[in-house]
């Protein structure tokens, strides 16, 4: 059985399941954080109505993973580090925020391999996010 590589071209948009697959990776991951106890922290950093975040968020990850650049299309260019600046985000916001996806990834169908793959990487701008411990 051939390896997959994820990374390449558009490998990994395609093994999310195209812009559909990733809306439903967001909606998971945003009912997650709105009911997730230990996720408050990073909720109450959003606004009330989920609806601009969960758009935007599933925009960024189709180019991100190597799909349409849809949300430079639609919103502009982005820096992930720079636009999360303005909050709090330490360890724990950090921690909170991978788990909340992490939990999401798990629901979703895919590979067993996409998924630790997936959350290896979104790890890294997760920490780039932190401005704190």
């Amino acid at each position: 059985m051939k390896k997959q590589t994820f990374g390449v071209g558009d490998a990994s948009y395609q093994a999310a399941g195209g812009i559909d697959g990733i809306q439903k990776l967001v909606s998971c991951f945003y009912d997650l954080m709105d009911s997730l106890p230990e996720s408050q922290n990073i909720r109450a950093m959003h606004r009330k109505d989920l609806k601009i975040a969960r758009s935007r968020l599933a925009l960024f990850l189709s180019g991100w993973l190597g799909g349409p650049k849809l949300y430079q299309e639609q919103v502009g260019s982005i820096s992930i580090p720079g636009f999360h600046r303005r909050f709090d985000i330490g360890s724990a916001e950090k921690e909170a925020w991978l788990n909340c996806m992490a939990k999401a990834i798990a629901e979703q169908r895919y590979s067993d391999e996409f998924k630790n793959y997936l959350l290896e990487q979104l790890s890294i701008p997760a920490e780039r996010c932190r401005i704190r411990d």
